[in-house]
């Protein structure tokens, strides 16, 4: 079972995120948990980025897409809310490439408190990586990410928030 669950595991990180194509699902920590339940059926446990994610309706035809391909006839998909799912489980391979594509991570922890001490958060450029940054927008090309510009390169960007 172990195999199976590691293959189905493999599968799945091959399927982009929808709103983020040089990620995949697996590295932003969506899956949960996968159930082997017998040789065609399936159970997932998945958990949205945010409970209004518009992404997730995708993702979910995009896993029953690639499991069918693969023989698996029965699939059964599981939104679980709690815990609730924390930028923290994104990999550190996958922050590395959302800064090669052009936007800032987010940072190592979600306990941000700046909006209680009105002080800015340092975001770095990720594309000069100056800390000269300034928030345009708490909402960017999407509601999990704000929109930043930096001040030396004068380039916008997209910054994951820390949920």
């Amino acid at each position: 079972m172990a195999l199976v669950k590691e293959y189905i595991y493999q599968l799945l990180s091959e399927i982009p995120d929808p709103e983020i194509p040089v990620i995949s699902i697996t590295d932003l920590g969506v899956i949960r948990d996968i159930i082997i339940i017998d040789e065609v059926t399936i159970e997932l446990k998945i958990t949205p980025t945010y409970s209004g994610c518009p992404a997730m309706k995708q993702i979910e035809d995009d896993v029953r897409k690639k499991l069918i391909g693969q023989g698996f006839t029965s699939i059964k998909i599981n939104t679980v809310f709690s815990p609730p799912w924390t930028t923290d489980w994104i990999n550190p391979e996958a922050k590395e490439r959302l800064r090669q594509y052009g936007i800032a991570p987010p940072e190592h922890t979600t306990e941000d408190k700046s909006w209680l001490t009105g002080k800015e958060k340092v975001i770095l450029c990720p594309r000069c990586k100056s800390k000269n940054t300034k928030l345009i927008s708490q909402f960017g090309s999407t509601a999990c990410k704000a929109l930043y510009q930096c001040q030396d390169c004068l380039e916008p960007f997209d910054y994951f928030k820390c949920i």
